[in-house]
């Protein structure tokens, strides 16, 4: 199966101009991520309604459940059946996982639902949506796209979409009323309309494949063996949401007795600060990326490292600005990490294991969002600022690792 630029059965050619043709598949994937994650600063709150420490970060880690089939299975899918059904199905989720949510004050199994749902559209998302802008920013579709566009932007636009959600939920739940209910509706609302846009506007990628290959051959992805994807890649993976976890799940936790009432809007702004961090830090990262070395992702690793260690210094002092700081670092490590992570993977991936292979890579970063429930059921045992300091060490092990392929296995030519 070959990459094709024709537009869409049943939609006009020239319907956006072809140089933004992108831009109708990233706004879908910022809603999509804004409905992943406006569930996170809401945690206060739902601790506050008698749900454990535990429970809520549960419930905060059960989309991985929804997000590993939604980022190896639709990749799959998306390229046999073409980029746009798979993200109109995971736009749906997107939204129906909102409206789930927004039954919570029925009973927690209603949250539970809507977050495993909510982590099928995230996976769908970062995999098929990923490609799918990939594929949009090359020359054939704009002249003026360099190397790497096209995974700063989908980075970009989810990390968008990763901050909107949790700044509008979070001023929802504060100052509006039906805390538990409105935050969703509205994402629910607002995400219909660019339903209709993917629908009459967007540009097909992947032509149809005749070909009767069962799905479990066509879930294996035979790169993800690659020496470069092994010692650099796997590495990293799991630390860039692991650092954002611990960013705005665990330390907002840190200084609770500190807020008070002001909990749940400290939590908010920490959140959007973090990943407004990662936003702002991404052009530096495109500069920082070079095919020769490792050099951004071990830039972004020691990142990680200095995040920890100063994670496990605020929640030792429980001082708020020093939480502000920790959250700016380690969104910044966010922000590197994720880029540099996913230009690795598009220079390792053949066409027709990009997505596949995209699917895998956000896979293993979404292993990292499990830390704040790791810790938390840890904590019985341990402090928090002994576990950081754990975390830290960790971390500093595996620059250590990437650090030590700087310049080894480098990507094989793309066949």
């Amino acid at each position: 199966m070959t990459v094709t630029s024709r537009p869409p059965n049943g939609a006009a050619p020239g319907t956006v101009p072809r140089q933004r043709a992108w831009l109708v598949v990233a706004v879908l994937m910022a809603m999509i991520g804004w409905g992943g994650n406006e569930f996170t600063p809401l945690v206060v709150m739902y601790r506050a309604h008698g749900y454990s420490t535990v429970g809520v970060d549960a419930l905060l880690a059960a989309y991985v459940v929804g997000l590993i089939p939604g980022l190896l299975v639709a990749s799959a899918l998306s390229d046999r059946h073409g980029r746009r059904p798979l993200m109109l199905l995971g736009g749906i989720a997107s939204v129906a996982g909102s409206l789930l949510i927004a039954l919570g004050p029925l009973g927690a199994g209603w949250v539970a639902a809507g977050r495993l749902v909510s982590g099928l559209a995230i996976g769908i998302a970062m995999s098929v949506g990923t490609s799918w802008v990939k594929e949009l920013s090359t020359p054939e579709f704009d002249p003026s796209v360099t190397a790497g566009t096209g995974a700063r932007r989908a980075s970009l636009t989810l990390t968008v979409g990763f901050a909107l959600g949790p700044g509008v939920a979070g001023i929802l739940a504060q100052w509006a009323p039906w805390q538990r209910v409105l935050p969703y509706l509205v994402h629910a609302v607002l995400t219909v309309p660019t339903l209709v846009l993917l629908m009459v506007a967007a540009v097909e990628t992947r032509s149809d494949d005749p070909g009767n290959r069962p799905l479990g051959q066509r879930l294996r992805v035979p790169k993800a063996g690659h020496r470069r994807f092994v010692r650099v890649v796997l590495p990293l993976g799991p630390w860039i949401f692991g650092t954002v976890g611990v960013a705005y799940v665990v330390m907002p936790q840190m200084v609770d007795e500190q807020v008070g009432d002001r909990a749940l809007i400290l939590s908010t702004a920490l959140t959007v600060a973090t990943l407004a961090a990662g936003v702002l830090i991404q052009p530096v990262a495109r500069r920082l990326d070079d095919v020769s070395t490792a050099r951004a992702c071990v830039v972004s690793m020691v990142l990680v490292t200095l995040g920890m260690a100063a994670a496990a210094l605020a929640a030792h002092l429980a001082v708020v600005w020093l939480v502000f700081v920790v959250g700016v670092l380690l969104g910044c490590a966010y922000g590197i990490a994720v880029v540099s992570g996913l230009l690795e993977v598009q220079r390792i991936a053949a066409p027709d294991e990009l997505a596949g292979l995209t699917g895998v890579y956000y896979a293993l970063t979404y292993l990292g969002f499990t830390l704040p429930l790791i810790l938390a059921a840890l904590s019985r045992w341990f402090t928090y600022p002994q576990m950081l300091l754990t975390v830290c060490v960790l971390a500093a092990v595996c620059t250590a690792g990437i650090a030590s392929a700087w310049a080894r296995h480098l990507p094989e030519p793309a066949v």
